[in-house]
């Protein structure tokens, strides 16, 4: 039998990378922070538990969740918009010291490029992180507390803007005035090319690395997007003339150039 999966958070991300892990006959456990949700978790084969992680602790039975899972994906994304924002960092501080305590053999941090910040030109896994918002910095801090961990492997995937046939950014670009930088490159991936990538991971033990998950086409922001618009119909997007910044090219260079992974799902499915 393949080890057990624990996914710890079975949102929009989560829940389909559950599914297909479970129809190539992996265990899964996974984690919801809704009561109504565990019933349809339970319902598609998934070993589910309510488990609430806050600044504070734990809330649920993180002890059992844990039990007999070899690989754990953290798939947690930061609240830090609105009123509501949140110690990320402390939150997975909680979360180490339990599953340190655990027999979790390996880590896969979901990540994001939001750590890499501001700067122009070419990024890669060895660029060295800069991140310019409150997000990226809570993430990086993150990604530390786990790399580099005697007891367990860490791989860290950072992805691009994530994009599907249900949740796209154009929805909401359309309907904003005055929009900068059209000018700077894409870097957006897939769900379901983030699903097959953390399923490489798994059944290749891709362990220890860091992994820029970003689809290898960058068109600039107004052309992307006004193209999307225009395939679903759409008013064009209102982007400012403004070239005064180059943006940044997330290269994926581990995927492409190490694992010769190959990208299936266009940005504009």
């Amino acid at each position: 039998m393949n080890k057990t999966i624990g996914i710890l958070g079975c949102g929009w991300l989560g829940l389909p990378l559950a599914k297909s892990l479970i129809a190539s006959n992996y265990p899964v456990k996974g984690s919801t922070t809704s009561e109504a949700k565990l019933i349809h978790l339970t319902e598609l084969g998934i070993e589910a538990s309510k488990i609430v992680l806050s600044e504070k602790g734990i809330i649920g039975s993180i002890d059992g969740f844990l039990t007999k899972i070899e690989t754990l994906i953290i798939n947690v994304p930061p609240k830090l918009r609105g009123t509501n924002k949140e110690n990320f960092v402390a939150k997975m501080e909680h979360l180490l010291q339990k599953i340190e305590a655990s027999a979790v053999e390996h880590i896969i941090f979901v990540s994001s490029t939001a750590v890499y910040g501001e700067v122009d030109g070419v990024v890669t896994e060895q660029t060295i992180p800069a991140p310019a918002t409150e997000s990226g910095i809570q993430l990086l801090a993150s990604e530390d507390i786990f790399k580099n961990h005697s007891s367990f492997k860490t791989t860290i995937i950072r992805f691009g803007g994530l994009v599907s046939e249900d949740r796209h950014p154009v929805t909401m670009l359309v309907k904003k005035e005055g929009l900068k930088n059209g000018e700077m490159p894409v870097n957006l991936i897939h769900r379901d090319d983030c699903i097959r990538i953390i399923k490489k991971v798994i059944e290749e033990n891709w362990s220890s690395v860091i992994i820029n998950g970003v689809y290898p086409e960058h068109p600039t922001k107004k052309e992307y997007y006004s193209e999307v618009a225009l395939q679903r119909g759409l008013n064009m997007p209102d982007y400012e003339a403004d070239k005064t910044k180059k943006g940044k090219i997330i290269s994926a260079d581990y995927l492409l150039n190490v694992k010769n992974f190959k990208f299936l799902t266009s940005l504009k499915k």
